[in-house]
């Protein structure tokens, strides 16, 4: 099986991080995916992260069934060159500042006049338009904005980013949603369009109810480190063998078993205990009763009893933990690709199992510019005029 987009076409020239995820995930999918990179300044992408042997493993992972073309949009030869191959694609992506595009003369109202059914994903920290438009913007940036920084890390410390690319990664994947329900109207409707996605935005999504709560009550949400406002026990707790476990009574027949479990019948018949807002106001003492018992017992044999009990628990898990858990083996999270540098190597599956049009991993990320011959060749090139581009500075 292909994947249920099988014959689309995308062109990516997007760099860290959102807009590469979006294409990977189309790639994943069946899309074929070209790569452009600028023939003298490959993406950035590619010094994000370890390497091995000079082989970088998040490039590796991130740029996976695309094929790679060097392209410089910035000289009059290179847009030119992209404007051909515009004209046979379905989607691009992109995330340069507000105004790039159109200095370069690849605005929507050029790129849709040779394309009408062209759909242009357009990546920013910001959006398109407003006062904030042109500023510079990162992950980190919108993480501290949405909220999220301000509600992570312990009531008394400062607030906490992550160590990773989530602002970057979620929108990322709502790109991945934005360009498929924009491919749907253009099968209903025929018409194409642009798609004006900021990394904002997923992220405020993520972070929850804390905009209406401000808005509706005049409450800002605090740091509450492990524990939540929602529900209780709700926590991290450490195990007689030093490992940490996660719990969550988020349902009340959960928060009733784990109460069970541990001893402490006794507390459902407190009138608190009946919704999770209200067990959140005593999470001294329920912490208390779970972290003391948890801290008696190894990791193994709290889960054992959880399970057991219909309880929900989950280890806290570094990756290499991660890679042999069952579960995850047992659905394939995980899957080994073949590398034609690195040998096999072992990332992330497709993130989501269809049963009748699944997705794929055909090929690892690829060289700068491995394939500029052939997909240039494919746009009607003739293997002279491929020269003559490289003499101009244009591939």
């Amino acid at each position: 099986m292909t994947g249920p987009l099988d014959g689309i076409r995308v062109l990516d020239v997007s760099t860290i991080l959102a807009g590469p995820l979006v294409a990977q995930i189309l790639g994943d999918f069946g899309a074929d995916v070209v790569k452009i990179e600028h023939p003298s300044k490959p993406d950035g992408m590619r010094g994000h992260g370890l390497d091995k042997d000079g082989h970088p493993l998040w490039w590796t992972m991130v740029s996976r069934n695309k094929r790679g073309l060097t392209l410089n949009l910035g000289n009059p030869d290179g847009a030119e060159v992209f404007k051909r191959l515009v004209a046979d694609v379905d989607v691009v992506v992109e995330n340069f500042r507000p105004g790039t595009f159109e200095r370069w003369g690849l605005g929507y109202d050029v790129l849709s006049a040779i394309n009408p059914g062209l759909i242009l994903l357009r990546v920013t920290g910001f959006g398109q338009t407003g006062p904030y438009a042109t500023r510079p913007a990162f992950g980190t940036l919108v993480e501290s904005m949405s909220g999220f920084a301000h509600l992570t890390g312990e009531a008394d410390g400062p607030p906490t980013l992550p160590a990773f690319g989530l602002a970057d990664s979620l929108a990322g994947i709502a790109g991945s949603s934005a360009v498929s329900m924009a491919l749907l109207h253009r099968h209903k409707t025929g018409r194409g369009q642009e798609i004006d996605l900021d990394l904002l935005s997923p992220i405020m999504t993520a972070v929850g109810p804390g905009v209406i709560y401000a808005d509706q009550l005049g409450i800002d949400q605090e740091r509450t480190g492990n524990r939540s406002t929602n529900n209780a026990p709700r926590n991290l707790y450490r195990t007689k063998d030093g490992h940490w476990l996660a719990i969550s009574t988020s349902a009340n027949s959960i928060a009733e078993r784990v109460l069970r479990l541990v001893g402490h019948p006794e507390v459902l018949d407190e009138p608190w205990f009946a919704t999770g807002r209200q067990r959140a106001a005593h999470a001294d003492l329920l912490d208390d009763y779970v972290g003391g018992w948890i801290g008696e017992r190894t990791r193994d044999e709290v889960i054992a009893a959880f399970e057991d009990a219909g309880a929900a628990v989950a280890p806290v898990y570094k990756p290499s933990e991660l890679l042999d858990d069952p579960q995850v083996t047992a659905i394939e999270m995980v899957t080994t690709v073949d590398d034609e540098d690195l040998g096999p190597v072992r990332m992330q599956n497709v993130m989501w199992r269809m049963g009748e049009s699944p997705g794929s991993i055909r090929h690892t990320g690829r060289a700068h510019g491995a394939d500029t011959d052939e997909i240039l060749a494919e746009s009607g090139y003739s293997a002279e005029e491929i020269v003559r581009l490289r003499e101009v500075g244009a591939v």
